[in-house]
C-alpha cells in the first residue's frame, strides 16, 4: 500500500508507519503471507471501536445539552452501525490502500460492507495508538460529526412523532408531509418533503427515501418553527 499517498489524502503524518500498514492488512492476506511480519487488522478494530463509540458519545453529549439518554444512544448507534462505516471508508477511499488475499480480491472484497466498515475502525485504532486521542478526535471532527450535523443519521431518530406530539398541544393544528421533488438517477434518487402545518411550509428536508425526507423536515419544523 501507498502510505505516503494515505497520508497526503488525510493530512496526517503518522509516526510508527507500521501500525497504519496492519490497519488495512486483512486477515485473508495475513493467511496468505504466513513468512511474512505481516498482522491483521482484527486488534486495531477493536480499539477503534472504543475510541469511535467514546469520540461519538462525547460529541452528542455536549453538541445536544437537552437530548434524553435514550435518543442518544439510537442516534450514536445509527453513527456507529456498520453502513454508516462503510460510507465513511468509501468517502476516504480506503478500500484502494486494503491489502487483500487473492481469494477475497476476486470475490469484491474492497466493496464488502463488512471489511469496509472493519478498516475504518482499524485505522481509527492506530490512529489513536499513534498519535492520542485528540487527534482521533479530530479526525471524526472532520470526517464524521460534520454529517452528524446536516442530518445523515435522523432517520434514527423520530422525529415526525417529536412534532405530532407537538401540533397535537393545539387543537386547531394540523400537520402534513408533501414530497414536493425527486431528483437524481434511479440509483441514487433523492427526495424533498415539506412539513407543512396549518398551510403554512415548517420545515423542509431532503433523503434518499421519503421517509428520511419527512424525517428531515420534521426536524428542521422541531429546530426552527415556533409553534
Amino acid at each position: 500500500m501507498d502510505v505516503g499517498q494515505l497520508e497526503k489524502q488525510l493530512e496526517i503524518n503518522f509516526k510508527d508507519h507500521n501500525l497504519i500498514e496492519q490497519a488495512f492488512t486483512h486477515s485473508s492476506y495475513v493467511n496468505e503471507h504466513r513468512n511474512t511480519v505481516f498482522s491483521d487488522n482484527e486488534r486495531l478494530e477493536f480499539l477503534g471501536d472504543a475510541v469511535l463509540e467514546l469520540g461519538v458519545s462525547q460529541y452528542l453529549f455536549r453538541k445536544n445539552k437537552d437530548m434524553p439518554e435514550g435518543e442518544m444512544t439510537k442516534l450514536r448507534a445509527a453513527i456507529v452501525c456498520e453502513p454508516s462505516l462503510m460510507n465513511f471508508a468509501l468517502e476516504l477511499h480506503f478500500g484502494e490502500y486494503l491489502l487483500l488475499g487473492k481469494g477475497e480480491e476476486q470475490t469484491g472484497g474492497r466493496q464488502r460492507p463488512a471489511i469496509l466498515a472493519d478498516v475504518f475502525e482499524a485505522f481509527l485504532g492506530a490512529l489513536y495508538l499513534d498519535q492520542g486521542f485528540d487527534i482521533a478526535l479530530k479526525f471524526l471532527k472532520v470526517h464524521v460529526f460534520p454529517k452528524i450535523n446536516t442530518g445523515a443519521f435522523s432517520h434514527a431518530m423520530d422525529y415526525k412523532s417529536q412534532l405530532q406530539e407537538l401540533v397535537q398541544q393545539s387543537k386547531d393544528q394540523s400537520i402534513e408531509y408533501k414530497i414536493v421533488e425527486e431528483k437524481g438517477p434511479s440509483h441514487n434518487r433523492e427526495f424533498v418533503a415539506q412539513a407543512v402545518i396549518k398551510g403554512s411550509i415548517a420545515g423542509e428536508g431532503t433523503g434518499r427515501t421519503k421517509k428520511e425526507a419527512e424525517q428531515r423536515a420534521a426536524k428542521y419544523a422541531l429546530d426552527h418553527s415556533k409553534l
